[in-house]
């Protein structure tokens, strides 16, 4: 039982936002808030106080700043982003093995994107220190997701002017020409894991009106020929599926303040018999190069449904490397 000597009492401040954006209307968002923590929360005008033991107080506190960031980040919260924080950062919650990263990546209307294994995090800290990062490991280990959340933070933050996603569109067994519809048409097909990606994590009319204007870009690997890319984030998916020439033609592209994210699974090669694939011949030519890392993500990274880690396993174990 607590005693009432073990009560205490913190005054938080919420700066540079209008704290209705916060509370939210007759303060239904900080009744929402004190369903999930332990502390007592009053409102003062710029000033929250939590009050309960101090491991209480502190769980708050860390609740109130990250809630405080997402609003900066974003404009606002609702009852979901409450919940996804709360329950993120629950000093009650068992330690896992996956590491406890000091902020987001991006916040969408989902809810946080963090990175959840430890090999997701060595990812997510490359990028911030590299120009360019290399993320290859097995299906299902995030490489796609947490490239365009970085992207899209950078985009957020004004690092960079506008994002790339690129992937190449490899004939896997069927000839484009013999696909109905034009080319965007011929092509959409190959680029949608993109355009799911985005379609999580930002608004539709935002999207849309960032596609537009150009900010954001989804091509194939061949469009990106001829570019020279300013105050850019690109990323080139699925690189395993790019040849040699096409590997140096994209890296080249780089052009001042910009920065690649290069994913792909070299277990899931679907070029021509005898075609070398770029992701597998770059590792060796840009090895030790500073500002370019190589991050290697494995079945312990995987996040999509617990069977696919098994199923991964199990092809190893067969011998064979699945490809899709």
């Amino acid at each position: 039982m607590t005693s009432h000597s073990d009560i205490t009492e913190k005054k938080i401040q919420i700066k540079g936002i209008d704290p209705l954006s916060f509370y939210g209307a007759q303060d239904v968002n900080l009744r929402f808030l004190e369903n999930y923590l332990d502390a007592k929360i009053i409102a003062r005008g710029n000033d929250i106080i939590a009050q309960g033991t101090p491991t209480q107080v502190d769980h708050a506190e860390k609740v109130v700043n990250e809630l405080v960031y997402m609003i900066h980040k974003k404009g606002g919260v609702n009852q979901d982003d409450i919940e996804t924080v709360a329950r993120l950062s629950d000093w009650h919650a068992e330690q896992l093995e996956a590491p406890e990263p000091g902020a987001a990546i991006y916040y969408t209307k989902h809810g946080v994107i963090k990175p959840k294994t430890a090999g997701q995090e060595n990812y997510w800290l490359s990028a911030q220190k590299n120009d360019i990062v290399f993320a290859i490991g097995p299906a299902g280990t995030g490489k796609t997701f947490l490239a365009v959340a970085i992207a899209l933070a950078r985009l957020r933050d004004k690092d960079v002017d506008r994002i790339i996603l690129c992937r190449p569109a490899v004939e896997a067994g069927e000839s484009l020409g013999f696909l109905p519809g034009d080319l965007q048409e011929k092509v959409d097909p190959y680029l949608r894991p993109l355009y799911d990606a985005l379609f999580d994590m930002v608004p539709g009319e935002k999207l849309k009106k960032y596609i537009q204007g150009r900010i954001i870009e989804v091509v194939p690997l061949a469009y990106m020929r001829g570019r020279t890319l300013n105050n850019s984030f690109v990323i080139l998916d699925e690189a395993q599926n790019a040849t040699s020439a096409q590997m140096k033609m994209f890296l080249t592209r780089l052009g001042p303040n910009s920065k690649a994210i290069v994913t792909g699974d070299i277990t899931q090669i679907d070029l021509p018999p005898n075609t070398i694939s770029g992701l597998v011949e770059i590792q060796k030519i840009l090895k030790g190069i500073d500002g370019i890392d190589f991050i290697y993500l494995s079945d312990r990274d995987v996040v999509r449904h617990r069977l696919v880690r098994e199923i991964i396993n199990a092809y190893e174990a067969y011998g064979i490397s699945g490809k899709s």
